[in-house]
């Protein structure tokens, strides 16, 4: 789905029905080829790389043209409640601001739906690092949420340790693995940003008027870089704890496993020792009291005692 906005001065944001204009911002969704390609049309900006944030393997990173900047970035996505992330690209052009994904997000849905404070769409240094601001802060909301659904997880598996809380602990680490992956590359990204000043560690001439970064926006990347390492801190801290607590119930049903076994095997050798006096009595030869009336109640009394004195012996091993 292709849209465009614009911000104008005392009206906000507005849509523009699919009409450009110069300094708007043009969204597109999980794009059909035709979208692709007017959008490329529009900016002049080749299609393959409007296609390059629609691979879900791409990483972070930062590429250049004489008429544009490519910026894509891994944004936190929950799908089924589940944690992932998605490539977002962001393509800044002379006329126009671009992003592109593969589906809708919260984090587009912010500027679209919810009026930001200083949000134009023609100033697109401000409004890319916005993005930044916003995907770093959501990172830091599913982080918290994460670790919520943690300690949920886990008051259960202290009362009834079964299988399906296992597996949602295991979703849980395997999002905070891609997390931190993410934080990581996007964190490069940055700070790429921050010594080159957008473009001068990209070979792109400061005049060309894609980018232009004032005193005030290199503090609010400043801020950006901030808040996105202290999601790098939470999602490894998160991960480490979650990673230990995995390994802990592993030790614990493994040792449950090892109590099971020595009480089973236990219980067998205590009944086992009725079968053997019962086995050798009931063999068809000479024996021992085979005459008495009380030789039947004699067996089942010697095999209780024997029995007994087992149990009381295992009992003092600890194996029951």
């Amino acid at each position: 789905m292709l849209t465009i906005y614009k911000t104008f001065e005392g009206e906000g944001l507005k849509n523009l029905n699919n009409i450009f204009e110069k300094g708007s911002w043009i969204h597109i969704a999980n794009p059909t080829d035709e979208e692709v390609s007017y959008t490329g049309d529009v900016c002049q900006v080749p299609a393959e790389v409007i296609k390059y944030a629609l691979d879900e393997e791409e990483s972070s990173r930062i590429d250049y043209d004489d008429n544009y900047v490519l910026v894509i970035i891994k944004i936190p996505v929950v799908n089924n409640d589940i944690y992932d992330t998605l490539p977002l690209g962001i393509i800044i052009t002379e006329d126009c601001f671009v992003t592109v994904c593969l589906n809708d997000n919260p984090i587009m849905d912010e500027f679209i739906k919810i009026r930001q404070r200083d949000f134009y769409t023609y100033k697109k240094t401000r409004f890319l690092l916005q993005i930044l601001f916003k995907t770093a802060a959501y990172y830091l909301r599913y982080l918290k949420q994460i670790d919520k659904k943690s300690e949920e997880i886990e008051r259960r598996l202290h009362q009834s340790m079964k299988n399906e809380e296992l597996i949602q602990l295991l979703k849980l680490e395997k999002s905070l693995v891609y997390f931190t992956t993410s934080l990581k590359a996007n964190e490069i990204v940055m700070e790429k940003l921050l010594k080159s000043r957008l473009l001068k560690g990209l070979h792109v001439p400061e005049n060309s008027g894609l980018i232009k970064m004032y005193e005030e926006d290199e503090d609010l990347l400043e801020d950006v870089i901030t808040e996105n390492k202290q999601a790098i801190e939470m999602s490894e801290i998160y991960s480490s704890i979650l990673s230990g607590t995995m390994d802990a119930y592993a030790s614990v049903i493994s040792n449950n496993l090892n109590i099971v076994m020595k009480f089973l095997t236990s219980i067998t050798i205590v009944l086992s020792i009725p079968t053997l006096i019962a086995s050798l009595y009931g063999m068809n030869v000479p024996i021992p009291f085979q005459q008495s009336p009380f030789a039947f109640a004699g067996i089942l009394i010697a095999s209780f005692v024997i029995s007994l004195v087992t149990v009381i012996v295992f009992i003092k091993w600890k194996m029951f």
